[in-house]
C-alpha cells in the first residue's frame, strides 16, 4: 500500500514543542552523536537498552531508588531483569505529579458529572488505603473490581497499588460466570462493585449478580458497593459481608498516603486474555515495567505534558483503562466516560471533547468506522481545536477511516493508530508525533521495542506479510501467568514459535515508509491454497460498501483445503442477492486480490464480539466446524454464535 503524499505532516513549531524532541537532544548527548531521524533514535534505543531505559527513567522523572543496574541477563527472553536493584511505587509516581486544577473529570451516560481535584483524589486514596489496611490487605494481596470507568475506580486502584497489593478489574456487564472465571483464579481479599450502571439509556442493576459472585469467592474479607444509581446502601444490605463505600470509609480521616516502595518487578496488575478459547489466562504485570513503559509511550509517543486533558474510551475490562490511568504520571487530567458511545447519538464523545477542551482523544477503530457510516461530521458540528492527537486501537484502522479522520473530524491532528495488547499492557507499534501520517499505516515501532516482521523460517521480511515479533527484552514483558509456577504456560504463549524471541500472534507487514500494517491476528489468518491472507484486508474492502454494516471472515476446512467464508451484517433494508454478492466479490478482487475472494458469502443479523468490542473470528470458526466454544462468558453477545451453527450454505 503506497500513496504519494502523507495525510498529515507535523509543523516545525509542533515538533519543536514535543517532549520527544527534548528527549532526542538528551539522547544525542548521552550517545555522543547526532541522530538524523526518528529511525536513528529508535535504532539506538534497541542497540543500547541500558542507556535508553536509564534515560527514560531520568527524563520522565520516575520517583524511586533506581539502583546501579539497568538490565541483567539482557540476552534472555523472558528472563531478563530491568532495574533489579530498584525500589519504587506505581501510585507514588501517579499522585506525585499533583498539579493545579482537576485530576479527574467523570461523565456518565446519564449525564452525571463529577470532578476531583488532585487534592480530592489524594484524600480519597488516603481513606481507601486506610480502609484496605484495616481489612488486613497487604503487599501481594489481590483487590478485584467489577466497576464502571469512574473516579472511585481509579482511586481504589491507587490505594491498592500504594500498599503494594495487586489490582484486577473487569466491567460490570460481565456475566456471573465471566467474573468468576477471572477473579475465581486470583483469590481476591476485597471485591469492589457498583450498585449498577447506565447503558443505552437504561439503569442496569447488578445486586443479584454481585451476591452470586461474592458467595463463590471464599477469600473475600469485604465487598464494597460504590454509589452510582443512588442505591448502594440497599444493594449492600442484600449481600453478606458488603458495605456501601461511603459508609466504609467514614471512620477514616484524610491523611498522607503511605507509599510502599517495592522491587521494580513487584506485581501491580493482573489482566486477563479474552478467554474465547478457554478459561482466561491471568497475565501478571509488574509495577516498574508498567510504569516505565507507560510514561515512555505517553510522554514520547503521545506527547503528553502537564495539564493535558487525556481521554480514552474504554471499560475497566480492557487494557486501555490501565494505560489511560497512568496518564496521571505525566500530570494530565483524566477524562473518564462510562456508558454507550452512541447514546443518545454518535455525537456524545465529541460533545465531551468540545466541552472539556480535550487534547488527546482515544477511541477504537470500530467507533471511528461507526461515526463515518452514520454520516456524522464532527468537523462541522464541534469545536475540536484543542485536540492535538486522535488515537485508535482495538483492531486495524482501515484506510478509508484514516481519510475520514482528516476529512470529517479534524484536519490538523496527529492520527496515532496503535497496537499492542493485554499481553504487554502497552504497545509494540504506535504513533510517532515527529513523523508524517500515511494512509492505513501505523507510524512505527515504539522506542526500546525491537519489533520486526518474520517469515515462517524466522527470517526478517520487508513489504511482505509475516509474524510480528520482538527480538529483545523490554520492561513491560509480564512477570508471568498466575498459577503457572514453572512458567511453562507463559513460555508456550509467546516463546514457543521462535526461541528467545517474543512472537505476538499478529500478522503484519512493514511499508515502504517504514510504517507497519497489522493484517489481523495470525491465528485467524486465512490459508486458501496455502497462501496466508489477513482478514483485515478483506474488511478494508467490503466495509467501505454502503450495503455492508459489518463483516467477519474465516477459513473453513473444506474438500482437503481451506476456503474463505465471508459473513456480512447488512445495512437496514438491504438484501443479499446475486447482484450484491457479485459486487462484493468484484470489490475484493480488485481492491485486495483474487485469493481474497470468498467462496461463500452469508448474511447474518449479528456478529459476536468480546466485551472490548473485538469481533471473534476464532469462536465463529469453532462453531462452523462443530467445535465447542470454551468460554462464551467472554463475549458481549454470545447468543450471536448460534447464527453460525449448521449453516446449509456451508455444507457444500
Amino acid at each position: 500500500m503506497t500513496t504519494e503524499t502523507p495525510l498529515w505532516t507535523p509543523s516545525a513549531e509542533r515538533i519543536a514543542a514535543l517532549p520527544l524532541t527534548a528527549f532526542r537532544v538528551e539522547a544525542e548527548r548521552r550517545a555522543g552523536r547526532e541522530f538524523a531521524s526518528y529511525g536513528d533514535v529508535h535504532a539506538w534505543s534497541v542497540a543500547a537498552p541500558e542507556a535508553f531505559w536509564d534515560l527514560v527513567w531520568d527524563f520522565c522523572g520516575v520517583v524511586g531508588d533506581k539502583g546501579g543496574t539497568v538490565l541483567a541477563d539482557g540476552d534472555r527472553m523472558p528472563d531478563a531483569a530491568f532495574f533489579p536493584e530498584a525500589r519504587l511505587n506505581y501510585a507514588e509516581n501517579l499522585l506525585g505529579r499533583a498539579g493545579k486544577g482537576e485530576a479527574i473529570v467523570f461523565r456518565g451516560e446519564d449525564k452525571v458529572e463529577r470532578r476531583l481535584t488532585w487534592a480530592e483524589l489524594e484524600a480519597l486514596v488516603s481513606r481507601l488505603q486506610q480502609l484496605f489496611a484495616s481489612l488486613g490487605v497487604k503487599a501481594g494481596d489481590r483487590v478485584a473490581a467489577m466497576m464502571p470507568n469512574m473516579a472511585e475506580t481509579v482511586a481504589a486502584m491507587l490505594a491498592t497499588a500504594a500498599l503494594g497489593a495487586v489490582w484486577s478489574s473487569c466491567s460490570p456487564d460481565f456475566g456471573e460466570q465471566g467474573v468468576l472465571d477471572r477473579f475465581g483464579q486470583i483469590e481476591p481479599a476485597v471485591f469492589i462493585v457498583p450498585d449498577g450502571y447506565w447503558y443505552n439509556g437504561k439503569a442496569i442493576e447488578v445486586g443479584d449478580k454481585v451476591a452470586a459472585v461474592a458467595a463463590k469467592l471464599p477469600t473475600l474479607k469485604k465487598v464494597l458497593v460504590v454509589d452510582y444509581l443512588g442505591t448502594a446502601q440497599d444493594v449492600a444490605a442484600g449481600i453478606t459481608g458488603a458495605e456501601a463505600l461511603e459508609d466504609a470509609i467514614r471512620p477514616f480521616a484524610v491523611g498522607k498516603v503511605r507509599f510502599e516502595r517495592l522491587p521494580f518487578s513487584h506485581p501491580l496488575f493482573i489482566l486477563f486474555s479474552s478467554g474465547t478459547t478457554g478459561i482466561p489466562k491471568c497475565i501478571v504485570h509488574s509495577a516498574g515495567g508498567t510504569l516505565l513503559q507507560h510514561v515512555k509511550e505517553h510522554r514520547l509517543h503521545a506527547g503528553l505534558v502537564e495539564g493535558d486533558r487525556f481521554f480514552y474510551f474504554t471499560t475497566c475490562g480492557w487494557m486501555m483503562w490501565n494505560w489511560l490511568v497512568s496518564g496521571l504520571a505525566s500530570g494530565a487530567t483524566l477524562l473518564l466516560y462510562d456508558g454507550s458511545p452512541f447514546y443518545p447519538d454518535g455525537n456524545v464523545l465529541f460533545d465531551y471533547a468540545d466541552a472539556e477542551k480535550m487534547t488527546y482523544f482515544g477511541t477504537s477503530a470500530k467507533f471511528i468506522d461507526s461515526v463515518r457510516k452514520a454520516g456524522l461530521r464532527p468537523i462541522d458540528s464541534h469545536d475540536l481545536s484543542t485536540v492535538r492527537t486522535i488515537s485508535s486501537t482495538g483492531s486495524p484502522l482501515s484506510p478509508q477511516d484514516f481519510r475520514f479522520v482528516y476529512d470529517g473530524i479534524r484536519k490538523d491532528v496527529h492520527l496515532a493508530s496503535i497496537s499492542g495488547g493485554t499481553d504487554i499492557v502497552s504497545c509494540f507499534v504506535l504513533g510517532v508525533p515527529t513523523e508524517p501520517v500515511w494512509e492505513g499505516e501505523i507510524q512505527g515501532a515504539g522506542l526500546g521495542m525491537a519489533v520486526d516482521v518474520w517469515d515462517d523460517e524466522g527470517r526478517p521480511v520487508r513489504q511482505e506479510k509475516g509474524e510480528l515479533v520482538c527480538t529483545r527484552p523490554f520492561p513491560a514483558m509480564p512477570i508471568g501467568f498466575w498459577n503457572d509456577a514453572d512458567g511453562a504456560k507463559y513460555r508456550a504463549a509467546y516463546f514457543e514459535r521462535f526461541d528467545n524471541v517474543w512472537c505476538h500472534g499478529d500478522f503484519a507487514e512493514w511499508t515502504v515508509h517504514g510504517g507497519i500494517v497489522i493484517h489481523g491476528r495470525s491465528d485467524a489468518t486465512l490459508n486458501p491454497g496455502g497462501v496466508r491472507i489477513g482478514t483485515a484486508e478483506i474488511y478494508n474492502q467490503v466495509e467501505q460498501m454502503p450495503e455492508i454494516a459489518e463483516a467477519l471472515a474465516i477459513g473453513q476446512d473444506f474438500d482437503g483445503d481451506v476456503r474463505v467464508v465471508l459473513f456480512v451484517r447488512l445495512a437496514p433494508g438491504v438484501k443479499l442477492d446475486e447482484e450484491l454478492e457479485k459486487k462484493v466479490r468484484t470489490r475484493i478482487r480488485t481492491g485486495a486480490s483474487p485469493r481474497h475472494v470468498p467462496a461463500r458469502i452469508v448474511a447474518v443479523t449479528d456478529i459476536p464480539r468480546t466485551k472490548s468490542g473485538k469481533i471473534t473470528e476464532l469462536a465463529v470458526r469453532d462453531i462452523v466446524h462443530g467445535r465447542p466454544v470454551k468460554n462464551k462468558e467472554a463475549l458481549a453477545n454470545p447468543e450471536a454464535l448460534e447464527l453460525f451453527r449448521d449453516l446449509p450454505q456451508l455444507a457444500s
